[in-house]
Formats: C-alpha cells, structure tokens, sequence
C-alpha cells in the first residue's frame, strides 16, 4: 500500500474553570443578575466581561468574592483571546486571594495557551496545592507536562484527573493522546471512545481515526472523518483525512473528490495539493497532476514526494 503524507493535528485539550458564588441575600435583583452572569458558567465572554467590570467597578464586593469577579472577567478575556488583559485580571485575583484555587488555574491556561507550559505547570502546581482533588487541574498540568516532553508525568497526572471526575471527558482525550504517542494504539483508542461516548467533538474523532489509520482499520478510521465532517462541513481537516484513506483504499474519485473540498476550505496546505496530484496521476490526470503537485512545491519546496511524482511524469520539480 502507497502511503501518501498528511498533516494529522493531534492536540490535548485543556478548559479553564469558573468559580461560583450565591449572591448575597441583601442583593437586589438587578446585581444578582449581573453577579450571575460574571460568575455563572453559561454566559458568553462579552457578557461575561460586562457582568465583571460592573462588580469591580461598583466597589462593593471585597476580598474572595471580588477575587472572583476578576478571575471570570480574566477568563473572558481568554476566551476571546485577550491574554495579556486577561492576565492583568488573573494576577488580580491571585494578589487578593492567595488561597482561591480559580485565579490559579485560569492564569495557568493563559500561560500555556501563550506557550509558556513551565510558567503553566507552575501556577497549576498551586491550585493542585489549595485544592488536592482538583480533577481539573490535574489534566491541565498533565496538557503543559506533556508540551515539556515529560510524558510520563503527564500520563500519571490524566490518570489521576480520570480518579478524581471519571466523568472528565478531556482527561480521557489527553491520556489517549500519550498513550498514542506511546505507540500503545489500544489503549488510546479505549480511551478515545470513552471520552467520544461522554463528550463527542470534532478533535475526539480525528485523534480515535487516526488511531485507526495507524492500526489498519480503515474503514473505522473513514467512518470517524466522515464524522468530523458532519460534525465541522468548513473544518478541512475531516476532508482531507477521509480524502488519503480513500486513496489508500484506491478509491481515487472519492479521494480527489475530498481533496477538492479540503482545498476549498484550507488553500494552503502543500499536503492536500500533492494528495489531490496523487489522485489526478491515478486517474489518468496528467496535467492536473502536474499543476497540483507544483503548487504543493510551491507551498512547501523541500516536499520531495511531490518532486519525485513530477520527475516520474517527466517535469523536472
């Protein structure tokens, strides 16, 4: 069987965690409605960044409480990819309440979605330490102790999140991953289903088939990126992977078919243009084949798969 490369995005997954509080019984309606949706884990995170600046401006909540009020306006800001603002807010809260597991956890998924996994790994060390069975917290250092390289340390903090919440559908997506990573594909796959059954997405499913694909099991690892495609129709990624097991399959129609979709959606992968000139090449194509596999030069020059398929076409690359 030919294989043909592809880009394969295999991620481990982290959240960031809001705290609530009830509002004080002498709260009116009006500010238990805003208290609510500062700290409530529904609200959306420009709501949520109104709601919060309007009990830190209003000066009227103290200590743990106000502490709060920054940690969930510094999770908004996260959210919406604000870091360094969020960050402002989440050193905020951990200055006014030490001891409050939420700025803690939060600052630690700035640091690491702003790649600095050490700086993360340290401030989840803290909520782990105010907070011992923070099954959150566990995963999310295992996510930054596995961006170190120390895989078995991340391994053991997903076991222990998957201990303390067997229902954290995450810590089961991460351990998968570094049981992938560790070759071991049964047990990523076990793990890969138990979190598709509590919390199917679009990544469970594209780690799960590759899983599959790497395994042999084609037709497993096709139903699943036919799945992220129902899931994600613009995500480029469902198309593409189905596209090169198709190919694998020598199902060449189907597999440029995919092709022609994942190049629609993502242009600028060099992958899918020598994938999709694979295909033409196949099917007798030859100057589509040709004008796909310089362009994947052209998006990525060293591609030799696609330098030699030109040379066997007679075009020097």
């Amino acid at each position: 069987m030919r294989r043909l490369p592809l880009k394969v995005l295999l991620l481990g997954a982290t959240l960031a965690l809001t705290h609530s509080f009830a509002a004080s019984a002498e709260d009116d309606e009006t500010w238990q409605a805003v208290w609510r949706t500062c700290i409530g884990t529904q609200a959306a995170a420009n709501d949520r960044v109104a709601a919060c600046t309007a009990v830190i401006d209003g000066k009227a909540e103290t200590d743990r409480r106000l502490a709060a009020a920054y940690c969930n306006r510094g999770f908004g800001f996260t959210v919406n990819r604000e870091l360094d603002r969020a960050l402002v807010d989440l050193d905020e809260a951990v200055r006014i309440a030490p001891n409050y597991a939420c700025g803690y956890i939060n600052r630690g998924q700035v640091h690491a979605m702003k790649r600095d996994p050490a700086r993360a790994v340290a401030d989840y060390d803290e909520a782990i330490r105010i907070d011992p069975k923070f099954a959150l917290a566990y995963n999310n250092r295992g996510d930054s102790l596995a961006d170190l390289g120390d895989i078995d340390r991340a391994l053991s903090d997903f076991e222990t999140a998957i201990r303390l919440d067997p229902k954290l559908a995450l810590a089961y997506g991460n351990r998968g991953y570094m049981y992938y990573r560790k070759r071991d594909f049964a047990r990523a796959i076990t793990d890969y289903n138990a979190q598709i059954a509590l919390m199917p997405g679009v990544l469970a499913y594209i780690n799960r088939g590759n899983a599959y694909r790497d395994t042999e099991q084609l037709d497993r690892a096709i139903a699943d990126f036919s799945e992220v495609i129902k899931l994600a129709p613009t995500d480029a990624r469902g198309w593409r992977n189905r596209g090169m097991l198709r190919l694998y399959k020598n199902d060449n129609k189907g597999g440029l078919a995919d092709y022609d979709k994942a190049l629609q959606l993502d242009p600028a992968d060099a992958v899918s243009w020598n994938n999709r000139g694979q295909a033409r090449m196949r099917l007798g194509d030859k100057r589509g084949a040709i004008a796909d596999f310089k362009k994947a030069l052209e998006l990525e020059p060293k591609l030799r798969i696609a330098q030699q398929s030109l040379r066997e076409l007679g075009v020097a690359p």
